[in-house]
């Protein structure tokens, strides 16, 4: 099989069931460990301040390597970085399942984070190979693999409350295995190939954004911990930007960059990474936050919460499956975006207005649907045109870029919105109307930025028809 041929037709869409099966496994791994985190703490001796690493190291790692991974799958091959990243994230998940200490389990989720980060890539990449040819089946794809990632987050909750209740911590990670093992034994015969390129790989570049995103997701996910203006917070955010600057210096002048910083001036790109970066920092927020409310305020259990987030995950599914792709279809990308955007907006606002006397059916049932129609009818576009608007060849750092974009989005706004909660009394647990007052500051900051992403999509991104209208002006 040939660099761009496409495997049969029904190949094909096995092929799109293992890409969506490598996003449902990249986000479950961060939510399956919720439930089972305490029992963790009890059985390995985490302190009250490290536990949060358990969720961190995969994070970090995940966020700093996007990039590489994405440069990687551009040289060595889509195919073989995708097999890699299943390989290494089998490797953490049987290290972090067999841990027996917390510097043991921290670097099982290192390694799982650094699997994730060869996987989110090259899965896109082969996605565009597989389905880039025709723009309506692209779009089907783009929403299948959508769906994936709200399915996994729902399914980590169930099943590590089922592992946790049932069987023991452990098994959150031992689920990895059987599934990694079968997604390596389909990938040769279900993937594309594409040769090796020439090229070399710019360490200089990997190390300096490795490690420049690395620090900067660290400081951000600690920050709320510690303090935004405490000195540690401080100094490795500084040594975040220092290193970013170095690498933006070192790419401008390498011959075969890590990153060409001329693919930003491809028409959309720029703008799709910053819809999906804000698109991320208005959803994690508020699932995180609906999750707080329904477990301190309305008083569910780990369990029965994640059953009560299953409407608005089907309702998003169903969003991103059906009426995503008729809708990008009947008005294109652009105004599909900022409908979304603007929808979203609409539904964190609605949470906001959540009592502490509450109840799922009335504050969270209706907002939350409608927040999951603006999400389903905004990501599926946003990513769509960043993923169509790079050069097939560099498909893989146009993943690596969306993805970092959405993960370092995630961060902020995570890092952000939990000050804000903070702020208006989020940390006062067991008075419900303060804890409800800074979970609805929260979701009214998740909302501006939905705004703002709106307002953007609006001004930024550019329809087919402006785009051949700037190349042909009229009378030309």
């Amino acid at each position: 099989m040939s660099a761009m041929e496409a495997p049969a037709p029904a190949r094909r869409w096995w092929a799109l069931g293992l890409i969506a099966a490598a996003q449902f496994m990249v986000i479950m791994d961060t939510s399956i460990i919720g439930v089972a985190l305490p029992k963790m703490q009890a059985e390995l001796g985490f302190g009250p301040g490290d536990l949060s690493w358990v969720f961190n190291a995969y994070v970090v790692a995940f966020g700093g390597l996007l990039l590489l991974g994405g440069r990687l799958s551009d040289l060595l091959g889509a195919r073989r970085i995708f097999a890699a990243g299943w390989a290494v994230l089998l490797a953490g998940s049987l290290v972090a399942g067999l841990a027996n200490g917390v510097a043991t389990e921290l670097i099982g989720r290192a390694v799982q984070g650094v699997g994730a980060a060869l996987i989110a890539p090259a899965a896109l990449t082969l996605l565009m190979m597989l389905f880039g040819g025709n723009p309506r089946e692209l779009t089907k794809a783009i929403a299948l693999y959508g769906a994936a990632a709200p399915a996994g987050g729902t399914a980590g909750v169930f099943l590590g409350g089922v592992i946790t209740e049932y069987l023991s911590w452990p098994w959150v990670f031992f689920l990895n295995v059987p599934i990694a093992l079968v997604a390596l034994i389909a990938t040769p015969a279900l993937m594309p190939h594409s040769p090796v390129r020439r090229g070399s790989i710019d360490f200089a570049g990997a190390l300096t954004v490795t490690l420049g995103l690395g620090a900067g997701v660290y400081a951000i996910v600690r920050a709320p911990e510690v303090g935004w203006t405490d000195g540690s917070t401080l100094l490795v955010g500084a040594i975040a930007v220092a290193l970013l600057v170095v690498f933006v210096a070192v790419q401008a002048k390498r011959r075969e960059p890590l990153m060409r910083l001329g693919i930003f001036t491809a028409p959309n790109l720029a703008a799709a990474n910053v819809a999906q970066l804000l698109l991320g920092a208005a959803w994690v927020p508020m699932w995180f936050f609906l999750n707080l409310y329904l477990q301190q305020v309305l008083g569910l259990g780990a369990f029965p919460s994640g059953s009560a987030l299953l409407p608005m995950t089907t309702f998003i599914m169903l969003g991103m499956i059906v009426v995503a792709p008729r809708a990008i279809a009947a008005s294109g990308p652009k105004k599909t975006l900022v409908a979304g955007m603007t929808v979203l907006t609409a539904g964190l606002a609605a949470l906001s207005l959540i009592r502490s006397d509450g109840s799922f059916w009335a504050d969270v049932l209706p907002a939350s649907l409608i927040a999951a129609a603006g999400m389903s009818l905004a990501f599926i576009p946003s990513l769509g045109i960043a993923l169509s608007s790079a050069r097939p060849e560099e498909g893989g750092l146009a993943s690596g870029i969306v993805n970092t974009s959405y993960q370092i989005g995630s961060a902020l706004g995570l890092a952000a919105m939990t000050a804000v909660a903070a702020a208006n009394g989020a940390g006062k647990l067991g008075d419900l109307a303060a804890l409800t007052g800074g979970y609805s500051a929260a979701f009214i900051g998740a909302a501006v930025i939905a705004a703002v992403g709106a307002v953007l999509a609006a001004v930024s991104v550019r329809s087919a028809a402006e785009q051949v209208s700037e190349e042909y002006p009229q009378g030309v």
